[in-house]
């Protein structure tokens, strides 16, 4: 019987565990999505408790605790630090077979060296023994940062954002790179006209551009994009429900533009038309300054309206959602490919049901420019679990090429998520070594096999996006 996540760890073969600690481990973490905030970097902020930087906008910790029955009171609530952080280790007992169990105790151990189960007889110890440790300096956003090799991160943000804190942290000498990441999402969200020309009235006073209609919109998105480029942006992303790619003209965009702007709700097609338009016009933009896009599709937010209503988005109540958007997604694809302005595109899918519909667009627009061109993203948000991994891995090897990948990343807000990478790089060492001990890859190909696993852990991230 192994003990419980001592210093091999999901590594179940003696090849798993060389291919781990001889190779992955040693790799530096680029963490190419993540929402950390550019802020609290910039200033290098401290952590005034466990629960602030640990149960702060989490919100899979948020799930686990409201299904064990504890009051919101204590996840989003006013109570104290204390009194959250020992609901939580009230939790932690019952999550015995969900990722949390791995997370909380590997988080505990890799930042803060502590070993000890967390349940309720051992939550004030340890509670303490962290905050005392938060006081010191290696314990700020920078320090956790150094703590986990971390080489590259990038942030999350608006067009309208203005890097202030990107900008501060780089000419403040910073060692480690923030990279903004150009998130347009409210540019293309009509659903709501009031907030829609909310948004393109912030856009005008940011860009310095009039806008009155759809061609003036376009001008001040690009002066932004170059902005965020200037600043060393080389990714977007795109939180889409699914892809669109309904058949429009010029004129019917200008038009739906103009009665948006003006106040009026549009139709269902009216919103999907707009929508295509925009992530066509986007992808052009990436591809011009060689950007890679990321595409996240599939999740229902919002679920429960009366929370929503009270403490608002992101806070533990989105689902997995059904799209029927392969062929969406192809046609999108396939028209920026015609036009010859398909950039380096990663694709993340929430519903694993559409594991093998990713892994076979993929093939369909290599062009062999780019090793690995199109991408599908590593296991995201339900699916960035060992299960989730396993799966994605395997259906990428059996479908693509498992070498080119780019690898994993946090998508997270939290400073103490990095060990996620590690939980990655331990699954996908043991999976590659039981190949290797079940005769599947011949040991005389050891050399290229422990260059896979570097390459996924860090180079291939590093030689596709240019860091």
């Amino acid at each position: 019987m192994k003990d419980f996540m001592d210093e091999n760890f999901l590594l179940q073969t003696e090849t798993a565990q060389k291919l781990y600690h001889e190779h992955a481990a040693k790799m530096p973490i680029i963490d190419y999505h993540c929402h950390l905030s550019p802020e609290m970097v910039a200033n290098d902020y401290r952590f005034r408790s466990l629960t602030e930087i640990w149960l702060g906008g989490d919100h899979y910790k948020w799930r686990a605790m409201r299904t064990n029955g504890v009051d919101e009171r204590y996840c989003t609530g006013d109570a104290s630090d204390w009194e959250k952080f020992e609901k939580w280790a009230e939790t932690v007992p019952y999550t015995l077979r969900n990722p949390l169990y791995h997370w909380t105790h590997l988080e505990l151990k890799t930042a803060f060296g502590i070993t000890k189960i967390l349940n309720p007889q051992t939550a004030r110890e340890i509670y303490e023994e962290c905050n005392e440790k938060l006081k010191q300096p290696e314990y700020s956003a920078r320090g956790l940062m150094r703590r986990y090799h971390v080489e590259t991160v990038c942030t999350t943000d608006d067009p309208v954002d203005s890097l202030e804190y990107h900008i501060k942290t780089r000419e403040s000498g910073f060692e480690i790179k923030m990279l903004p990441a150009w998130r347009p999402d409210k540019a293309m969200a009509v659903e709501n006209a009031a907030d829609f020309r909310a948004y393109v009235e912030r856009l005008a006073e940011v860009s310095g551009v009039n806008i009155s209609r759809f061609s003036d919109m376009i001008e001040a998105l690009r002066k932004r994009h170059d902005f965020f480029a200037e600043q060393g942006c080389r990714l977007s992303d795109h939180g889409i429900e699914e892809f669109y790619a309904e058949d429009y003209t010029e004129a019917e965009i200008n038009a739906i533009f103009n009665k948006v702007y003006g106040g009026a709700e549009l139709t269902h097609e009216e919103v999907v038309k707009f929508k295509s338009a925009m992530l066509v016009i986007f992808g052009e933009m990436d591809w011009e300054k060689g950007w890679t896009q990321q595409y996240h599709y599939g999740a229902i937010r919002n679920n429960n309206s009366k929370m929503f209503k009270l403490i608002g988005a992101d806070t533990g109540f989105d689902s997995i959602g059904e799209f029927n958007t392969a062929k969406a997604m192809s046609k999108f694809l396939d028209r920026l490919n015609a036009e010859g302005k398909l950039a380096k595109t990663i694709l993340y899918n929430l519903n694993p049901c559409a594991n093998e519909v990713i892994a076979t667009m993929l093939g369909n627009f290599q062009d062999g420019t780019v090793p690995g061109k199109i991408q599908w993203g590593a296991g995201w948000w339900f699916l960035d679990q060992k299960y989730g991994m396993e799966k994605q891995l395997n259906t990428l090897s059996v479908l693509g090429l498992l070498s080119r990948f780019v690898g994993m990343l946090t998508d997270s807000r939290s400073f103490l998520s990095y060990p996620r990478h590690e939980y990655f790089r331990r699954t996908l060492c043991n999976l590659v070594g039981r190949d290797v001990e079940n005769g599947e890859i011949p040991m005389a190909e050891m050399d290229r096999v422990s260059q896979m696993i570097e390459d996924i852990s860090y180079y291939n991230a590093k030689k596709y996006f240019r860091f």
